[in-house]
């Protein structure tokens, strides 16, 4: 998916910054010519992947940013707006992975999953709405999960986080349509990530109901017959944030490599 790079796109927003597939986005964006505020619960991580592309020539500066704290986001968009322009895309990639079959989940899993899974998208994405709205411009993406309409083992709560952001950006873009803020969901499959590998790696220490295994079991259900790179979710993201997806709203994009057959 190829996107052509603007001279000057503005300021971007990036949720979990200083994970594997909001780290690749950054990277994308940057590379794109935006400007990037990264922000990331954790301000170490966040600061150093900002100094990194700094040193590349890029302006990406990191904020310590708990996206389940309204007030936090609130001072981080402020913050943004004052000191590096305008946000014209704000991208939700923050997100936590917790599993185990339904019986045995804990109910401050659950919650910990819809603070940041789906409350901290609203945070996010109604903090980007509120400045972009006086623009009559803007993209708003939020990266989901293919999880989010398939459902898979041991994976109900997370997947009805996911859902829950999902149907809210698609909802929010037909309230910011008017306001030419294009609201979008990229979806992915099985990603090659810290956090995915740690459902891989399996072992004695994974919890009851675990889906575990070893990256090659997944792709006998993947059409494609590999799972995503992180890359791959970035360049989504890019073309839904570029002139070139002028024209698409509440749109969700799977990167699953045909996984979820369409559903």
């Amino acid at each position: 998916m190829s996107t052509t790079r603007s001279e000057n796109p503005g300021v971007a927003l990036v949720t979990g910054a200083a994970g594997g597939i909001g780290s690749a986005v950054v990277r994308a964006l940057a590379g794109r010519g935006f400007s990037v505020a990264a922000l990331d619960a954790s301000g170490e991580a966040v600061r150093g992947l900002a100094a990194d592309l700094a040193d590349r020539g890029h302006r990406v500066v990191g904020h310590t940013v708990d996206v389940a704290d309204e007030d936090s986001v609130e001072a981080a968009v402020a913050s943004v707006e004052e000191e590096m322009g305008g946000v014209t895309a704000a991208v939700n990639v923050a997100g936590v992975l917790r599993w185990g079959a339904v019986t045995g989940f804990p109910s401050r899993e659950w919650r910990e999953l819809f603070d940041v899974n789906a409350l901290g998208v609203f945070h996010v994405s109604r903090a980007a709405a509120r400045v972009m709205v006086p623009r009559g411009a803007g993209s708003i993406v939020t990266v989901s999960s293919d999880a989010a309409a398939v459902p898979r083992a041991a994976m109900a709560a997370y997947a009805a986080s996911k859902a829950a952001a999902t149907h809210f950006t698609l909802c929010l873009g037909l309230e910011l349509g008017s306001h030419g803020i294009r609201c979008n969901v990229v979806s992915p499959g099985s990603t090659d990530t810290a956090m995915r590998r740690r459902l891989w790696e399996g072992g004695p220490s994974s919890p009851e109901g675990s889906p575990g295994g070893d990256p090659s079991a997944f792709r006998p259900g993947v059409p494609l017959g590999r799972v995503a790179r992180p890359e791959d979710v970035a360049d989504a993201v890019t073309f839904l944030t570029s002139p070139n997806a002028r024209h698409i709203t509440l749109h969700d994009l799977r990167v699953d490599g045909g996984a979820s057959l369409g559903a």
